[in-house]
């Protein structure tokens, strides 16, 4: 029988993201609520756990000796900092995606690390949606041969007032579609593919009176050549996930993440040997969303092994230079 103590966690922003990882703690508790609208973290911490602490204060939680992770949901200008300090207090961190502004702030979250044994797994959680899981599977085995390229896209259409939230705003946000739900397609493409060597794309406003990109559009090689085709948009209007890896003997398409963006499901396409129609293979995942509690639960063992997140800084650090270059070469300036 198991007698150690449940894992204590504080949560900083107590936002929508906030609110779905507090929901997504299995075994652990929550200790502490932390966000800049007190009514908020009260709120939280009265849904999950009424012994909680609340505060505006993240000193509240980096201080709390029973807190031995923390995550980091607040807006996209504040993870770094965040996260830094929750280092530098001995705390474990699951911060969200993007992690930091851009790669080079980002680099300054990871030299932080280097003399601390602290874990940092970052928010990529659609690696733990089940087709995601099922597709790193079919690819391990075999079933889809040597890849060759990779096409996803990924939108939502927004909603009035969208261009006056602070994702439009570059000094809170660090850019727009790309560094929002660009960074998970990119992040899903290396999964597959590895590292980019070449990088190529184009963001641009099309529709949102604001001073961000609304669609990316990104072409990324590997030195073998093998190619990932990427689209990000906020004017898609019709939410849409749609990720396709095509191997020489197979392909996977993986469509939906449940709610708004339809049934998620997985289709096998197994090439033949005279070719032709294929061999189809469809799984459907109609359940809730169980990204987050999987996602969460890997991190525990994680810690509990003291073995380095598959997810990790440097993974975040790998898609923000792909952002950075592509917002950079499109005339877009956000550190100014």
């Amino acid at each position: 029988m198991n007698t150690e103590p449940a894992p204590g966690v504080a949560i900083i922003g107590c936002g929508l993201i906030g609110q779905k990882r507090a929901r997504a703690l299995g075994p652990a508790r929550l200790l502490a609520c932390i966000d800049t609208q007190l009514p908020r973290a009260e709120s939280l911490a009265a849904s999950i756990d009424s012994t909680a602490i609340s505060s505006t204060d993240p000193q509240a939680a980096l201080a709390n000796d029973a807190v031995s992770i923390v995550i980091v949901a607040t807006p996209n200008f504040a993870l770094a900092e965040l996260t830094r300090a929750a280092v530098r207090a001995g705390k474990h961190v699951l911060v969200e995606k993007p992690a930091a502004l851009s790669a080079d702030e980002l680099r300054t979250v990871i030299d932080s690390t280097a003399e601390t044994s602290s874990l940092v797994r970052v928010g990529f959680n659609h690696r733990y949606h089940p087709a995601f899981v099922k597709a790193r599977e079919l690819y391990e085995s075999g079933a889809l041969g040597e890849l060759m390229f990779i096409r996803g896209r990924y939108g939502h259409g927004g909603r009035i007032g969208y261009e006056k939230e602070w994702r439009a705003n570059p000094a809170l946000s660090g850019g727009g579609e790309l560094i929002d739900q660009g960074v998970h397609l990119i992040d899903l493409a290396r999964l597959f593919l590895g590292d980019f060597n070449q990088i190529g794309g184009f963001a641009h406003t099309y529709f949102w009176d604001m001073p961000v990109d609304d669609n990316g559009f990104m072409l990324l090689r590997t030195p073998r050549d093998q190619t990932a085709f990427l689209h990000v948009s906020c004017t898609e209007w019709k939410n849409l996930f749609s990720f396709e890896v095509y191997g020489r003997a197979a392909k996977l398409h993986i469509e939906g993440l449940g709610g708004s963006y339809g049934v998620e499901r997985i289709s096998y396409y197994k090439m033949l040997p005279e070719m032709g129609p294929p061999e189809t293979t469809i799984q459907e995942y109609p359940g809730a969303d169980s990204s987050w509690q999987i996602e969460f639960v890997e991190f525990l063992e994680d810690i509990r092994l003291g073995r380095q997140p598959s997810a990790n800084l440097r993974d975040a650090e790998a898609a923000l230079r792909i952002v950075d270059q592509i917002t950079r070469d499109s005339g877009y300036d956000y550190r100014t």
